[in-house]
């Protein structure tokens, strides 16, 4: 059974590459959007300085100077699994033990306004990929959580807190399951949360994540919340990758 998975007495056959000589970096702040990518590779002091190999291809990892810093920087996959093995293959591309995260969720509460920024505060561990890397749960706690809200508040970003739904299976959003993950006080849904925080507890990493509210569940039917090719608001908002380029600063000089 998956709530028997997590073993820490023995070791695992496969283990992240670990290149001690790699290039140290303040941060490293990670995309779900290929737009955002896009527009940074072009727009900001940034530069190339590794790639992750898959096979489905190569994802280029980034170095962004900004302030006095250096913070790595690239596009991940969607989906527990995918994003988290790409974090822990960073290790052999850059050293670091921050990793900013930031992409769009669901939203299970229709008073929270489309684009809105969402920190999640506990992740419902309906997905796989978490119980590999702590004991079984039903929640596990977003331990930066304060932190990212703090930031917000400093900085006067409208914000909502609360728990999100990790699951693995978003055509099976079910209207049951909705209701039960909100009357628990789930706010949002996504689908790598409970298991980035899982793996970063494991590996003594840091954390720190944030959601754009997007798509609208708490409706009598799906509300996509945007137009064809619109990008305000959205996963793909530029802005978002502002804060969370300042959010990166401040957790590193703070």
């Amino acid at each position: 059974m998956i709530t028997d998975t997590f073993d820490n007495n023995s070791n695992a056959k496969i283990n992240p590459v670990v290149n001690e000589n790699a290039p140290e970096v303040d941060g490293c702040i990670v995309t779900f959007s290929y737009i955002i990518e896009k527009f940074v590779a072009e727009n900001y002091d940034c530069r190339q300085i590794g790639q992750i190999k898959f096979a489905t291809g190569i994802t280029p990892v980034y170095q962004i100077n900004h302030n006095g810093s250096k913070f790595a920087f690239y596009k991940t996959y969607v989906g527990a699994p995918a994003c988290v093995g790409t974090i822990e293959d960073t290790f052999a591309v850059i050293k670091t033990r921050k990793y900013i995260v930031f992409g769009a969720a669901g939203c299970l509460n229709r008073e929270i306004a489309h684009g809105k920024i969402m920190i999640p505060t506990y992740a419902c561990r309906d997905e796989g990929t978490s119980y590999h890397y702590a004991p079984a749960g039903d929640y596990i706690k977003v331990r930066n959580a304060d932190t990212v809200e703090r930031f917000m508040q400093e900085n006067n970003i409208p914000y909502a807190l609360g728990k999100t739904w990790t699951t693995d299976s978003f055509y099976r959003e079910t209207e049951n399951n909705i209701e039960k993950r909100k009357a628990d006080g789930c706010i949002s849904v996504d689908m790598e949360c409970a298991a980035i925080q899982a793996m970063c507890d494991f590996r003594k990493l840091e954390l720190y994540t944030f959601f754009t509210s997007a798509d609208l569940l708490d409706a009598p039917v799906w509300d996509v919340r945007h137009k064809a090719g619109e990008y305000a608001g959205t996963q793909h908002d530029i802005l978002h990758f502002d804060i969370a380029l300042a959010l990166a600063d401040y957790v590193t000089k703070t």
